[in-house]
């Protein structure tokens, strides 16, 4: 039986998750000490095309398919799938350094149900790293810079790549399929976890290269799920404030940006003396405000549909 079952949940990503899968083959750990379960989408328009990408690994690999739609339910299907006491979340897209699975591996010898590992996750080296893509490394996508020490904090379980014990998972009952199908559904279980005694522990070496360029506009698009998983997260746990409202509704009650010296961005380092503090500053408002309108109107909407369904 292999130590570590890696859960790679697919939609519509074929060609990514065929380089996803030959990284794994690339691994300093021996490939009998992990399998992998790829779960595609109930929604996935072309398993045929996940089956091939897929293919022959040497490594052992089998492709299922979710029942129902939304990454939740994949990652569900994927962990019962699974053969391993120990579960590594990794998404279609990210594409594992050598050294990942070792790392896991190895930080996860000795340690007590409890523990779970965060590895880390960088723009990929062949893309161009624009500023809006430096942004959301910053508490927007993810927010490793901010990590102090090896404690990453339930709020940090990136299931792009984070191992967890699957007895763990099992004992709150694995992903919130009917309440967040897709987006905070990571956020949600480290939070039941951490009612357990969840820790989260940073393994910088864990690392991989996020093969998906973002953009304004794309991100823009992305808002009004974000809040209405966020709407949904926080009628799940109302002890807790929504992040990325309070974030918005500040944002939009502020003058408009105007956004001169938030072009500058693009050349000038947030490092750069007197200037670059100012610039980034000026960029972050700017990002925030471009953001802001799609997500607040999407948040009162699933107010309002929240009152009508009483």
């Amino acid at each position: 039986m292999p130590e570590l079952s890696i859960v790679i949940p697919t939609l519509g990503r074929a060609d990514k998750l065929g380089r996803t899968l030959d990284r794994l083959a690339d691994q300093q750990a021996p490939l009998d000490a992990f399998d992998v379960v790829v779960v595609a989408d109930a929604f996935e328009p072309d398993v045929g095309g996940v089956e091939a990408a897929a293919g022959r690994r040497p490594y052992p690999l089998r492709v299922v398919q979710a029942s129902r739609p939304g990454a939740s339910a994949a990652r569900n299907a994927g962990w019962k799938a699974a053969d391993s006491a120990l579960l590594l979340f990794l998404d279609d897209d990210v594409l594992a350094l050598p050294a990942l699975i070792a790392e896991h591996l190895a930080w996860h010898a000795d340690q007590p149900e409890e523990v779970g590992v965060l590895g880390h996750v960088g723009w990929a080296s062949e893309l161009r790293v624009t500023p809006f893509m430096r942004w959301l490394e910053h508490g927007v996508q993810f927010d490793y810079p901010n990590i102090q020490g090896v404690e990453a904090g339930w709020g940090r379980f990136y299931t792009a790549n984070a191992s967890v014990k699957r007895s763990l998972v099992e004992r709150v009952g694995g992903f919130a399929e009917d309440e967040l199908p897709f987006g905070y559904e990571d956020l949600d279980i480290a939070y039941r976890m951490n009612d357990l005694g969840f820790r989260l522990l940073y393994n910088r070496s864990a690392a991989a290269e996020h093969l998906h360029p973002m953009t304004l506009e794309f991100w823009v698009e992305r808002m009004p799920r974000i809040a209405t998983s966020e709407y949904s997260f926080t009628r799940l746990h109302p002890e807790l404030p929504p992040y990325f409202h309070a974030m918005f509704e500040a944002a939009a009650a502020r003058p408009r940006a105007r956004g001169r010296l938030a072009r500058l961005a693009r050349w000038v380092p947030p490092s750069a003396p007197v200037l670059g503090p100012r610039i980034w500053a000026c960029f972050d408002i700017r990002c925030r405000q471009a953001l802001a309108p799609a997500f607040l109107a999407a948040w009162r909407r699933a107010e309002a549909e929240a009152v009508h369904s009483g």
